[in-house]
């Protein structure tokens, strides 16, 4: 249970108030080991730091010391940093009703600031009775959570909820800038974003869209991909990457994937070329490119155009480059579990060619050069003001979290070495591990098993395209796709996420094994 603390307990610590400051602090101690989060109310600074400069002014007196006020001011407010250091802040945001009506309205607005939290999930640690008196069901006292029986945070897929508590500050100002200005459709904020991520991959342009979806349906569009027309791909991804092909009427050719990494099979795509063939799509699946220098050079002996289909591996690098900037065209997603994600839908497409881009832009618009004039069919593509308000939020602390992902993913590696198989990530190339995938016999057993022990699992994707009823009669195999059906049968993904700390990823690998073993 995370802990937003009020200002007394604040005051014992930083001013050592006795007999109160070791048991407050004792109980934020605790909080820590826990591994729960503590907070402080914006809303109270003015609060903390007029009583913390009484705190120092006070003992001064005691102590005979010649009182200088702006010395003790800086005394104070340097306490007061330093405790802040590892805490969480919480904005002062606008509640419902008037707080005025309250009997103490800072004590009432205090209060409020928890109900942006879900049930039991977060209390106000205090001292106040009185408060305590009036809100009960919210407030606990230090011996109350030194004597509470403390329960496991339960382990998360992906902690979303723990990277907002980290980004929630950065994600605020941004939300709240753009309630201001209120341009909610192409808003400043989109083309902010879009400059930081062109900047980021290296591309020249970089154009934000709906979706991930949505950034794979327009690229085709842009190479003017009409009906009849083939494009190869892999069968083991989502079906996004074959439902924009079969949505413009062209064919999607499914090429079988490496069994060790899940990507698409660069050996085997020239004997799927004819002359129908207009692009080719590999998907760098969880979050690790595929062999795109192969690609490249098989396109150009062919004269196709290379469209990565980058959805889970923005952040990624091959041989020195950024994944969205391998080839002619790349496109990631912003959906909220990507690497990089949003509070909704989103998506981008990476290019340095200026007339695919400048066609990217039109699309997007309803295929609107300039307004009401329609020069190309084109859709409702734009990705909302807001979501990129908040991948501007995130994209602040995103090479952390990269940094962290490959970290995480190289301890899953060893830690797993010699007892359970896992996918394979090439030495010439990274991975944001948009998945940590490992291959397991017996998947539905072992997932009972880790669900029984409270390690969340999930599957991506139990069903390769060419055996999708949709696209059985829409798509064309090139040659068995073996590797895909028995891949299919044997990946599940682990809990991942850059905030995963190392006492959950040792009890995840211990239970994995257990489970294996069982």
């Amino acid at each position: 249970m995370d802990l937003l603390i009020d200002v007394n307990i604040v005051l014992d610590v930083c001013a050592n108030r006795m007999p109160f400051a070791p048991i407050s602090a004792a109980a934020l101690q605790h909080c820590k080991d826990q591994g729960a989060k503590l907070w402080l109310y914006a809303g109270s600074v003015q609060t903390m730091e007029f009583n913390m400069v009484r705190e120092v002014m006070r003992k001064a007196e005691a102590q005979n010391t010649q009182i200088d006020k702006r010395h003790c001011a800086a005394l104070a407010r340097r306490a007061l940093k330093v405790f802040a250091q590892d805490k969480h802040w919480l904005a002062s945001l606008a509640g419902e009703g008037n707080v005025f009506d309250s009997q103490d309205p800072e004590d009432e607005q205090l209060v409020r600031a928890l109900s942006r939290f879900t049930a039991d999930s977060i209390k106000l640690l205090t001292r106040d009775g009185k408060l305590c008196e009036r809100y009960p069901q919210h407030t606990i006292t230090p011996q109350q959570y030194l004597q509470a029986p403390q329960q496991a945070k339960p382990l998360s897929f992906i902690d979303l909820a723990g990277q907002q508590d980290n980004l929630r500050p950065q994600l605020e100002r941004n939300v709240h800038r753009v309630l201001h200005h209120g341009q909610y459709i192409m808003g400043p904020e989109v083309a902010e974003l879009e400059g930081k991520l062109a900047e980021y991959t290296g591309a020249k342009h970089c154009i934000t869209v709906a979706s991930g979806t949505e950034a794979l349906l327009i690229s085709l569009m842009a190479i003017d991909v009409k009906p009849g027309d083939e494009i190869i791909t892999t069968p083991f991804t989502f079906v996004a990457t074959a439902e924009v092909i079969a949505l413009l009427g062209a064919t999607p050719v499914f090429v079988d994937i490496e069994a060790d990494t899940c990507n698409i099979d660069a050996r085997k795509i020239e004997v799927a070329i004819t002359p129908r063939t207009r692009a080719i799509m590999p998907v760098s699946l969880y979050g690790q490119p595929a062999d795109m220098d192969e690609i490249n050079a098989i396109a150009d002996r062919h004269g196709l155009t290379v469209i990565e289909d980058a959805a889970q591996s923005f952040g990624a690098e091959y041989k020195g480059r950024k994944s969205c900037n391998l080839s002619t065209i790349g496109c990631t997603s912003f959906f909220p579990s990507k690497p990089l994600g949003c509070y909704g839908d989103g998506g981008a497409i990476f290019t340095s060619d200026d007339k695919l881009a400048k066609a990217m832009r039109e699309i997007r618009v309803h295929g609107q050069e300039r307004r009401y004039v329609h020069t190309r069919i084109g859709v409702g593509g734009r990705m909302d003001t807001l979501q990129c308000a908040v991948v501007l939020g995130k994209l602040e602390r995103f090479e952390w979290e990269v940094e962290q992902r490959l970290r995480i993913g190289a301890r899953y590696n060893e830690l797993f070495a010699g007892k359970v198989p896992t996918v394979t990530q090439r030495p010439d190339r990274t991975s944001v591990f948009a998945q940590y995938t490992v291959f397991v016999e017996n998947r539905e057993q072992v997932q009972e098993k880790l669900k029984t022990a409270g390690v969340p699992t999930a599957v991506h994707y139990p069903i390769p395209l060419n055996r999708q009823s949709a696209y059985q009669a829409l798509s064309r195999i090139s040659s068995n796709v073996s590797s895909s059906d028995a891949m299919a049968g044997r990946v599940m993904s682990l809990p991942m996420s850059a905030d995963l700390s190392q006492r959950e990823q040792d009890q995840i690998v211990v239970l994995m094994i257990e489970a294996l073993n069982k």
